[in-house]
Formats: C-alpha cells, structure tokens, sequence
C-alpha cells in the first residue's frame, strides 16, 4: 500500500514510526504546513515526495491512501479532497471540529466507497507496548482497560 502522510508534527512522528513496523506500506509523500518542516522530516524518514500541497501528493501515480495528522481545523476539508480523489483515508481524531462536518464526511464516504477512518491510534505507545506483551507473554489477563491521558497546559504545542 502506498500511502501519503499529511502532517510534519508530533503525530505525524508517531505515525511514520508505526508504518515503518508494517510490511507491505511504503510512504511515498509527506504533506504539511511548514516547508522547512516537512524537509526535515521528509529527509529523515526517507520520503522522496515532499510538499505543502496535499493536493499535488494526492495526484501521485499509485497513492492509495492518505493519514491526516495535520492541525484540526483543516481535518474535515482534507479529509473530503482525499475522498473526492478516491482515496482511502485515516483522519487523526477529531475528523471535524463540528458535527455537521462530520455528518458531511460520514455522507460523502459513503457516496465515494472508500475507507474512511477517525482514530486516535495508540498501539504504539510505550505503555500500550508493555501491556500487551505481558498478555502475549500469559504474565496478565486483560479483564479491562481504562486510558486516559491528562494535558495540563494552556496552549497547543504538539504531543512531543
């Protein structure tokens, strides 16, 4: 699967880590706001495309799908331009910052028949990690998991 990742931040970061455990997906662009940004990144993780047009990584040969984790506000409108191009989607939590936005993505997925995703994915966190191979490993028996992750700061900086 050739997948592009838009969004240069902290979750962005997360991503790419966990795509890299997964056989099969290469990621052949990086969109983001932020051009010295994307650069950088693009370069460390070994991504050949890098823009900040989201629409330019949408037209590359082959690409087909996209992860936005990108800022919240622009979810839900890039979220409708991967669909209208016909590829499948994962869009970071939350998919809209309003539930007629929402209302219009579950809508339109359904118009365009291709997956789309909300998540907040957290497989790959550290303490996730340690849980689940001591279930592997028979040293615990998951009855219930309760997660919850407390931000105490005033202002949006980025999960790093």
């Amino acid at each position: 699967m050739k997948i592009c990742l838009a969004g240069e931040g902290a979750i962005g970061i997360k991503h790419l880590e966990a795509l890299t455990k997964i056989s099969g997906v290469q990621i052949i662009s990086l969109a983001g706001g932020n051009a010295t940004a994307v650069n950088n990144l693009a370069d460390k993780w070994r991504v050949a495309h890098r823009t900040i047009d989201l629409a330019e990584s949408i037209a590359l040969p082959g690409l087909d799908a996209v992860i936005l984790a990108s800022p919240t506000p622009i979810h839900a409108a890039q979220a409708e331009q991967c669909m209208r191009a016909g590829k499948h989607v994962l869009v970071e939590i939350p998919m809209a910052d309003n539930l007629a936005d929402s209302e219009k993505l579950v809508t339109l997925q359904q118009q365009a028949s291709v997956v789309a995703m909300a998540a907040h994915t957290r497989r790959f966190n550290p303490s996730h990690q340690w849980i689940h191979k001591r279930i592997q490993a028979g040293e615990l028996k998951l009855q219930h998991l309760v997660v919850q992750t407390f931000f105490f700061r005033r202002t949006n900086t980025n999960a790093l």
